[in-house]
């Protein structure tokens, strides 16, 4: 970047990064993010020795300098062990060196949904720690909080979770490997209007993806000619699911719609519909895959049986990859991990686009070349086959129609049909 663009850049990151410093409440998120870091990581995975790569530049020195963001405590940590265990899963598989030089991964905490924070990390590790690539972000919030300090710093940043749609708009420096909300909503829209469900409610969490999955499910369900009779938005933070299921119930539709965030509250919610008798009244439960998380199915337990859903992955999908991946995943993280599920998949491949970018550029990061890199990226995923979009530089990618049933007496989404090569329709 230009000599004063990067002195101003410099200047408004260590100013804002001294303001939220004096802050009490963000002193305990770097309390937190320190007790956060993995004590038994790798080497490639703990904090670099001095003198790594340049952020956005391709600096010298020995190695490539990842930045992850992510929650890895909180009541979304579940988030950051996903992220972590399929980064380690591919690391494990394919080594800590590429093109000569060593991969360095930078753990940074968020705690949650905390913009402020996620900005101040994103700012710390571009000017202070030079990073070559920004990484992670399992919350929207995170994500639009970071892109312009990514497009400040000139610094690819490579999205692992946040599905919004409009994330990829806010930053040419923005790839995503992961979904959207509108891309895996939609298609349950469509295939619900042409199976028998003429009224439906949908219950979705109050922020960006459950906007977009409210409007996309409602959007192709009603132009099938279906009705939408309750829209129920709950709390991000802490909600208590039971006057909001009950409010589904009192509307009799034939089906209720819903997502929340994986991990505690898919639980949460899903304990909720059974408590409140919602299938006992005969309405179907049809939902996003993250509501029915691979992860979490064991906690959530027989409600789920024959639950429909729309998603890009589940450790069920039969493939060659996929049984490489969740051995790999296994063999890194051991047996005590559980399962992986869509989280550590979008981890694992945004990896392999990393380590792509680095082998065709010889090691010498460019930010301008690996994103063109990047935007042309395609390859054949443990969930299928997945490009990118170069004008949207988002994922397209197979949505598969999945029922949650028993196989060897285990729980698992399995796929009935597919909806191949499908972008986001937020866009």
């Amino acid at each position: 970047m230009p000599a004063t663009s990067h002195t101003d850049f410099l200047r408004t990151a260590i100013a804002a990064a001294a303001a939220l410093l004096v802050a009490s409440t963000l002193s305990c998120s770097e309390k937190k993010a320190d007790e956060a870091k993995p004590a038994a990581a790798a080497p490639s995975q703990a904090e670099p020795a001095a003198g790594g790569g340049g952020g956005g530049g391709g600096g010298g020195g020995g190695t490539i300098k990842i930045g992850m963001i992510a929650a890895f405590s909180g009541p979304f940590a579940d988030i950051g062990k996903q992220l972590q265990g399929g980064i380690k899963a591919y690391v494990k598989k394919h080594g800590d060196t590429v093109a000569g030089k060593k991969i360095e991964i930078l753990y940074r905490d968020t705690t949650g949904p905390a913009a402020e924070v996620a900005r101040r990390l994103a700012q710390e590790l571009i000017v202070q720690d030079k990073v070559d690539f920004l990484a992670g972000f399992g919350l929207t919030p995170e994500a639009l909080a970071a892109a312009p300090v990514a497009t400040e710093g000139k610094t690819p940043m490579i999205i692992m979770n946040a599905a919004t749609s409009i994330i990829t708009t806010k930053s040419p420096y923005i790839v995503r490997f992961s979904m959207t909300l509108p891309q895996v909503s939609a298609p349950l829209g469509e295939w619900a209007a042409k199976n028998g469900i003429h009224k439906a409610a949908t219950l979705v969490s109050d922020y960006g993806p459950g906007h977009d999955a409210e409007a996309a499910f409602t959007k192709t369900f009603t132009a099938g000619g279906g009705q939408i009779v309750q829209s129920v938005r709950s709390p991000l933070a802490n909600p208590e699911f039971s006057s909001y299921t009950q409010r589904i119930k009192d509307s009799h539709p034939d089906a209720v719609f819903v997502f929340v965030p994986a991990g505690e509250q898919s639980v949460a919610v899903m304990k909720s519909l059974q408590e409140r008798g919602l299938t006992k009244a005969g309405i179907k439960l049809i939902a996003t895959g993250d509501v029915l998380d691979d992860h979490q199915l064991p906690a959530i337990g027989d409600v789920a049986l024959g639950t429909i859903s729309t998603f890009h992955y589940s450790v069920a999908h039969r493939s060659p990859e996929n049984e490489e991946f969740l051995a790999a995943y296994r063999d890194a993280n051991g047996p005590d991990a559980g399962l992986p599920n869509f989280m550590s998949v979008a981890a694992y491949d945004g990896m392999a686009a990393i380590y792509d970018v680095a082998q065709k550029l010889e090691g010498n990061i460019d930010a301008d070349k690996a994103m063109e890199i990047l935007k042309h990226t395609s390859f054949t995923s443990p969930r299928g086959p997945i490009s990118i979009d170069p004008d949207t530089r988002d994922i397209i990618q197979t949505v598969y129609l999945r029922r949650v049933e028993k196989v060897d007496g285990e729980l698992r989404s399995v796929e009935l049909s597919e909806f191949p090569n499908m972008k986001d329709p937020g866009k």
